[in-house]
């Protein structure tokens, strides 16, 4: 039986970096988690040992703080700086993957300098570089949403284990996880992520929902018509259900106004929303 090396990659983890811009007296804070991943020439040090073509996980971190000093602007144009540098640095390295989390800091009372962690929303953006060209996938995740009404779900599949009851009027609630390809690269990253994630609540708002399928396709379809450049668009959403509670018990009626919000089990929607006109970039994500 032959046996041979597949796929592998390597790098540094979830790097901390919080670079401080300090335009006067106003200051600006970038709080990012970067990751580095690298693949190429890499099988000697699987089958011998040989580190010959390793550059270090530590000099990966390294790097990444030493490019910050020279600023850090938007995570995906950061990231291309940083692959484009490990790909055309070294000969054995043939791929970088960088991924960031990017945690937001609003200012207090618009003051210069004092912050207060915002926790709505976490900024990601993942940037692939190889010798024939980059990706960029922008994104974020756990932007919690909530419907009170205009949500409806009925005319489902019914078996002998079906025990939920059909409705026409429910709360509607997820947190959203999206992130999306860009076929082209906008000229401001950071409009491009307010753009999307502005046209995400708006659709999620304005959608009368039969099905949280609907929903999603309807997020997705909108990012895409607003934007010429992104190619396509994944989005995972928890349906974070809410049950009436019955009141009946203690004398009371509960006209739609009082829930249980559960945590788990819970349904999970995933899908993907993409231009027909374009190939497919599954190395992208």
């Amino acid at each position: 039986m032959a046996i041979a090396l597949g796929g592998n990659q390597y790098g540094k983890a979830e790097v901390r970096l919080v670079r401080v811009d300090r335009d006067g007296k106003r200051h600006r804070v970038t709080d990012l988690n970067v990751s580095v991943a690298l693949s190429g020439d890499l099988t000697s040090t699987h089958l011998t040992g040989d580190n010959s073509k390793v550059l270090p996980t530590d000099t990966q971190k390294n790097t990444v703080y030493a490019f910050a000093r020279d600023g850090v602007g938007e995570a995906e144009a950061f990231g291309l700086r940083l692959g484009e540098h490990f790909v055309r640095s070294q000969k054995s390295i043939h791929g970088a993957r960088i991924d960031f989390e990017q945690y937001s800091w609003d200012r207090i009372e618009d003051r210069p300098h004092s912050f207060s962690r915002n926790g709505s929303a976490t900024r990601t953006a993942t940037v692939t570089w190889f010798e024939d060209g980059a990706h960029v996938v922008s994104g974020l995740s756990g932007l919690t949403v909530m419907n009170t009404t205009d949500s409806e779900f009925w005319g489902y599949i019914k078996d002998g284990y079906t025990t939920l009851a059909e409705t026409t009027d429910r709360i509607l609630a997820t947190d959203v996880n999206a992130r999306w390809l860009h076929h082209t690269h906008p000229t401001d990253w950071a409009e491009s992520f307010e753009q999307a994630k502005h046209d995400l609540l708006t659709a999620f708002a304005e959608t009368h929902s039969l099905s949280l399928q609907q929903t999603l396709y309807a997020m997705g379809q909108r990012v895409l018509d607003k934007q010429p450049g992104i190619a396509e668009i994944r989005l995972s959403m928890p349906n974070k259900h809410h049950f009436l509670v019955d009141l009946a018990p203690f004398g009371l009626d509960n006209p739609n106004e009082v829930f249980f919000a559960a945590d788990r089990p819970y349904g999970l929607i995933e899908g993907t929303v993409r231009r027909d006109d374009l190939p497919e970039q599954n190395s992208a994500w």
